[in-house]
């Protein structure tokens, strides 16, 4: 992963002589040396942060996510190892940063690899429109990222699933009145109706005979016509007639005995 160059006032030997003392002390426990250091690459966490930044995700969160992988890495940084401060730094900023849209930002579970190629692919996707000065093909977002076509389609898809929509939103965002999202969702369901009143009558239903059980069901549940019960039992359509008729009547004088 390249670094990226060092803010203004943030090089020259000089500088870096004075950098390598400052965190020198912050290691050794002088905590206006650590505040410091911090204030010092607090450019390069702002810089790194800024790459990251979405439409709908606030700049100040994602510099307050830098900022705290900037303190760990003022924390954990060992001056000694001869290694520059921002080499060390960036993928520690970093690696707060893609956590944070790991673990905070998407509004439902995505698998952490997915995440990761979504970041990627958005990265590429804003780097070509800029370039371009137009959307990218998906075929151009392939060559971008080296990925292949089914992985950037998927996290294509997925991005979808970093921001959500309350139920309670208008479904005209810069309208004040309208219908809420949720009343737009669904359908009601009449059968709803008919799953209620079988349970209230099924204890009424078990004192009828077997074949007066038989042909409600087949009637009223799976809503066969008279004929095609008859054909189904093996008796004349009049018969069927009669017996439904009786069954009804012996459900409503069991229902009025209890």
């Amino acid at each position: 992963m390249a670094v990226p160059a060092p803010a203004r006032g943030l090089d020259g030997p000089g500088r870096r002589r004075d950098t390598v003392a400052l965190l020198r002390r912050a290691r050794d426990g002088d905590q206006a040396a650590r505040a410091g250091a911090v204030e010092r690459f607090l450019p390069l966490a702002r810089q790194l942060a800024r790459r990251y930044q979405r439409p709908n995700e606030p700049f100040d969160d994602l510099l307050q996510v830098a900022s705290m992988g900037l303190i760990k890495a003022v924390d954990r940084f060992d001056p000694d190892r001869g290694v520059a401060f921002s080499s060390y730094a960036v993928p520690t900023i970093l690696g707060e940063l893609k956590r944070y849209f790991r673990d905070v930002g998407w509004a439902v579970h995505v698998p952490r690899g997915v995440q990761e190629r979504v970041m990627k692919v958005d990265q590429q996707v804003r780097a070509l429109s800029s370039r371009l000065g137009r959307s990218p093909s998906v075929a151009e977002v392939v060559e971008a990222t080296g990925f292949d076509l089914e992985d950037v389609l998927e996290a294509m898809s997925a991005a979808q699933a970093y921001d959500a929509v309350s139920l309670d939103a208008g479904r005209d965002p810069e309208g004040d009145e309208g219908d809420a999202v949720g009343e737009t969702l669904g359908a009601e369901d009449d059968r709803f109706e008919l799953i209620e009143y079988g349970a209230a009558i099924a204890s009424t239903l078990r004192a009828l005979p077997e074949r007066d059980r038989v042909v409600l069901h087949l009637r009223f549940v799976e809503d066969l016509t008279q004929s095609e019960i008859a054909s189904r039992i093996g008796v004349s359509q009049m018969q069927v007639s009669r017996l439904i008729r009786r069954a009804l009547e012996r459900l409503r004088t069991v229902a009025d005995a209890t």
